[in-house]
Order: structure tokens, then sequence, then C-alpha cells
């Protein structure tokens, strides 16, 4: 677990550095080779895989749903749900709340700080 937490840690300094790397070889070898044909071709390999190494950094998830933001409360009489809503109810310690199925059905989870316990309601 410590490995794969140092490699997500330096990834992305580490993903330069070898994006670097690759173009000073792209340079050293473009200088050497006298046929456009393969200078013209190892250019774009290295710039489909710097592309590549781009477009890897993107978490698809994210971009499909979007964090729900914090909770926003209010007392149970001043609530407009119906009776028959269905909840999660969290009780710590002498703070409760009730987070709607209905609101949190799209993402599934929702991140809270109750009674200074951080705590993420699911179902």
């Amino acid at each position: 677990m410590a490995v794969a937490l140092a490699v997500t840690r330096y990834r992305a300094a580490f993903m330069v550095a070898l994006l670097a790397l690759a173009f000073i070889a792209l340079i050293w070898y473009w200088r050497r080779e006298p046929r456009w044909f393969r200078r013209t071709v190892s250019a774009a390999a290295v710039l489909a895989v710097g592309a590549m190494a781009l477009a890897s950094r993107v978490n698809i998830y994210e971009l499909m749903f979007h964090p729900l933001g914090p909770p926003a409360f209010m007392a149970a009489g001043q609530s407009k749900l119906d009776g028959d809503e269905m909840v999660i109810a969290i009780r710590v310690g002498t703070a409760a709340r009730a987070y709607p199925i209905r609101d949190i059905s799209y993402y599934h989870i929702v991140n809270d700080l109750v009674d200074g316990v951080p705590i993420a309601a699911t179902y």
C-alpha cells in the first residue's frame, strides 16, 4: 500500500520527466536520421504518446458524475419531505442528520461532518 501511495503521489512529476526525456530523445533522433519519413513518424509517435499520457490523467468518472457538494440542512419541521420519503438517518453524539434517498440516488454517497466526525452516508 505504501508503494501504491508513493506512486500516486509522484506520478505526475514522473510522467512529466518521462515526456521531457522522450522529447529529448526525439530531438536527438531527428538530428541523426536523414530520412524525413522516419523523422515524421517518430515525431508523430512521441506526440501520440504525450497525448495519451495527458488523457490518462483525466478521471472519466469525475467528468460523468459531478460531486454532490456540501449538504444543506434544516429542521425537520421546516422540511418539505413527504411522510413516505425514504431517508438515510445518522446520529453521532447529539447531532442527527437525514439524507433523502431521492436526493442522493444519483451520487450514492454523501460526505459530511456530523458533530465533528467525518462520515460517508451511502446505500
